[in-house]
């Protein structure tokens, strides 16, 4: 059986317009919206990098708050830490650049959290049953919580090619310990100049595997190493290094194995991803000059995040003008993610 993806066709840079077109779905959406009272409702989305202007708008994000409320639940967004440098790498700086960037509680009409703790560390591991990436660890109300709403930008990306809602999921859903195990299955090091010799990741490393040598510079014994990353979590200073080579596909089908043991934990789910101002590379890298990959093509939404993202790229990919250099990356991980009953990649598209 095919499944439903819900799209309303939306070419406009009009912010009032896309409040409107929004308000239209997510009163096509009503029957998948139901939450008990007082029932507190995680709403997934990035607010991107300082560098972002592209990002889903607060204004947006307001409606499907007010949604949320007017069905006595209490919606809650939420985002996790990143690992690389920037703004979003602890809580205290994701969370000013959240107020810098319109997401306090009056424009986005919800309390922002960092669902992760202060450095990424916090929450809790699951199995997931797949040999590429065996446990995950997610923020801990994953497991305690019935619904989940999930905001996606729809974007190109460096690796994945495509970055839509599993990605948003995988990555945005994951601590950083996760986030480090899915962009790359090989073990940390440790660059010595900068290292402050803190200790902070000897404290932190569960296998005993860090030490100082004899300069009093940190070292990972490979041997002894689990691969965990919780190193990379505790190291303020960038001292703990990352690789970042990696065979896409494989990045891609540890998200999608990452994705399906979170979606699993929540009973009612649905995802609403904005097709608007697709820009070449993801919010954590692009810029105000960023190139697009495709026109403007609209808001859709669906409870099967497959069906969701295969729908967005097959509407991208009728636009002549597309900048997909490598659909094969992200229609591998979609067959994948098929086979592991993620979703379906049959669906019928019913416009609003």
């Amino acid at each position: 059986m095919k499944s439903e993806v819900y799209f309303i066709p939306l070419n406009s840079k009009d912010i009032r317009e896309r409040v409107s077109a929004l308000e239209k779905l997510n009163d096509r959406l009503s029957p998948f919206l139901t939450y008990k009272k007082d029932e507190l409702v995680p709403v997934k989305l990035t607010i991107g990098d300082s560098t972002c202007v592209y990002n889903i708008n607060p204004q947006l994000v307001k409606v499907i708050s007010a949604g949320i409320k007017k069905r006595s639940a209490k919606p809650f967004i939420f985002d996790t830490s990143v690992i690389y440098s920037g703004r979003r790498q602890n809580a205290f700086d994701h969370l000013t650049l959240a107020q810098d960037k319109g997401f306090g509680y009056v424009k986005a009409g919800a309390p922002f959290i960092i669902a992760d703790g202060l450095l990424g560390q916090d929450g809790r591991v699951y199995e997931t049953g797949s040999p590429i990436i065996p446990k995950i660890k997610v923020p801990s109300f994953v497991g305690m919580l019935d619904s989940l709403v999930v905001l996606t930008h729809a974007t190109g990306h460096i690796v994945s090619v495509y970055g839509g809602a599993i990605k948003n999921v995988a990555m945005g859903m994951s601590c950083r310990a996760t986030k480090q195990l899915q962009h790359s299955s090989l073990k940390p090091s440790v660059i010595a100049k900068k290292c402050s010799s803190c200790g902070c990741c000897i404290a932190v490393c569960p296998a005993g595997a860090i030490t100082y040598d004899k300069d009093n510079k940190a070292l990972i014994n490979q041997g002894l190493c689990v691969g965990c990353a919780e190193c990379i979590c505790a190291c303020n200073f960038d001292a703990v290094s990352i690789n970042w080579k990696e065979d896409p596909r494989v990045f891609c089908r540890r998200m999608a194995d990452t994705a399906k043991t979170i979606l699993s934990k929540f009973k009612n789910k649905i995802f609403i991803t904005f097709a608007l101002d697709i820009t070449k590379e993801c919010d954590c890298i692009s810029t105000k000059d960023e190139k697009m990959i495709s026109q403007d093509i609209g808001i859709l939404a669906s409870t099967d995040i497959l069906s969701l993202d295969k729908a967005v790229v097959d509407l991208i990919n009728q636009d002549q003008h597309r900048h997909f250099k490598d659909a094969g990356v992200y229609e591998d991980m979609f067959s994948y993610a098929s086979s592991q009953g993620l979703g379906n990649l049959e669906y019928n598209l019913i416009k609003v």
